[in-house]
């Protein structure tokens, strides 16, 4: 099966190669030019210890049918940032700064046309420029130990597969379950936390992460939405209760052709105070007219997890690229989550085509399951209105796209995403009787990630 895939994605690599044959015989010239040629600044500067990066991702998505209407939309987001070795530049043993930001513009598709907890696109946000990470890394013990100190995001180490980064939809970077029930969505894109992180290579094929963040990215008091109440990344926060997380990460090989594969476990837990699905804080149900509107909070959330990722099947044109699967799965509280269970897991193919090395393809799927006590919320309602009102059940989105890198800094990448229950299965805003769910919604639409 793997190997009758691997023969469609090369002939679909053949006709992407036709269309970008001029920027690859572009490419050739330029190296030409550059053989023999003085090094780069960038280059010199990176030798010196400073590194520079840019990367531009664009993007065209359109809701072709369901969801709440139709329409298409061009968000775009700019991430400059810089790593500097701190032991080449001032002679600090072991020692990496890091910075960089964000200029995010656009609009959102699924905001403003799905209706959808699991964003489409991992760039959706409010238009901002805004400071994201800042951070000093150590490393001690022959680099076996490093702590890293400041703004810093989650997504990139914590509960994250190696094989998940072509995708486009945000819950395949940032699992949905965190994304959804975290005060801002955790410290994930495009919001960053204050926190310190340790890591620690227990042996070659063991490591260690613990990682103590600051609770909330914005005011947990503020009537704004998170990405407005922390508008530039600025605040800095570091008096609220924290958000602990920690993981073990396992490597081992599998089978006579020694298939790299990993599994992951850990756990988080939150001290902040919740609020609660379905009560109000006299004890009614919040459906209930009687209520008094304000819910229950509930003290301190949790959350466990796993992560499997294996490659299945080594390319013939390259050993380290092939067939790659990876698998997800989380839970949390039913009482005061919105989300209590979770898993997604997809396929990636590299090394397909030996006239396109760098070119993949990937198949993934996400489910998020909504809470029992948001669901008996659905039912309180039905009973005090009296009408067919949609009990939300899950949202889950399957999505295929196709990495062409049309040259070393230009990824061209069409994506397909079918987004089923909308919201949970949440009732469609545009109905005036509030009986039916959003229609089950599908997405086109093209990135460009353009990097420097």
């Amino acid at each position: 099966m793997c190997t009758v895939l691997f023969r469609a994605l090369a002939v679909l690599a053949a006709l992407i190669g036709f269309a970008s044959i001029a920027g690859v015989r572009a490419e050739d010239a330029t190296s030409v030019q550059k053989s023999g040629a003085a090094k780069d600044p960038r280059e010199a500067l990176a030798d010196a210890g400073i590194q520079f990066s840019a990367t531009y991702i664009g993007e065209g998505l359109a809701s072709v049918s369901g969801g709440v209407r139709a329409g298409q939309i061009y968000t775009g987001r700019l991430d400059l940032g810089t790593t500097i070795d701190l032991e080449k530049i001032a002679g600090w043993t072991g020692a990496t700064f890091h910075a960089n930001m964000f200029q995010i513009h656009g609009d959102g598709l699924s905001g403003g046309y799905i209706g959808n907890l699991m964003l489409v696109s991992g760039v959706e946000s409010l238009p901002s420029t805004r400071l994201y990470e800042l951070w000093i890394e150590q490393k001690l013990f022959g680099d076996r130990l490093a702590i890293r100190v400041g703004q810093q995001a989650s997504d990139v180490e914590f509960i994250d597969s190696s094989y998940d980064d072509l995708f486009v939809n945000s819950a395949l970077g940032w699992p949905g379950i965190t994304g959804i029930n975290l005060l801002a969505g955790g410290p994930s894109p495009p919001l960053a936390v204050p926190g310190i992180r340790v890591k620690a290579n227990l042996s070659d094929r063991i490591t260690a992460y613990l990682a103590l963040f600051d609770g909330d990215a914005a005011p947990p008091d503020s009537p704004l939405d998170p990405q407005l109440a922390n508008a530039h990344g600025t605040l800095f926060r570091v008096n609220d209760p924290p958000w602990w997380i920690g993981q073990l990460k396992y490597k081992f090989e599998i089978g006579e052709s020694k298939l790299p594969a990993t599994i992951t476990g850990g756990a988080w837990y939150h001290m902040l105070s919740f609020p609660d699905q379905r009560f109000s804080a006299d004890g009614l149900s919040l459906a209930d007219p009687n209520s008094s509107g304000e819910p229950l909070w509930l003290r301190r959330n949790n959350g466990v997890f796993m992560v499997y990722e294996q490659m299945l099947q080594r390319s013939a044109f390259d050993p380290d690229k092939g067939v790659a699967f990876f698998f997800r799965a989380s839970a949390s509280p039913s009482d005061r989550n919105l989300i209590s269970t979770y898993i997604d897991g997809g396929f990636l193919f590299t090394g397909f085509s030996a006239a396109r090395p760098n070119d993949r393809f990937g198949v993934a799927a996400t489910y998020a399951r909504i809470s029992d006590s948001a669901r008996a919320l659905d039912q309180d309602i039905q009973r005090s209105t009296g009408t067919p009102y949609p009990i939300r059940d899950y949202e889950a989105i399957l999505e295929i796209t196709y990495g062409a890198q049309i040259t070393p800094n230009v990824l061209f990448q069409p994506v397909f995403e079918y987004i089923a229950h909308p919201g949970g299965g949440a009732v469609d805003p545009n109905d005036p009787t509030q009986t039916h769910r959003i229609r089950d919604a599908v997405m086109l639409g093209v990135r460009t990630t353009v990097t420097y």
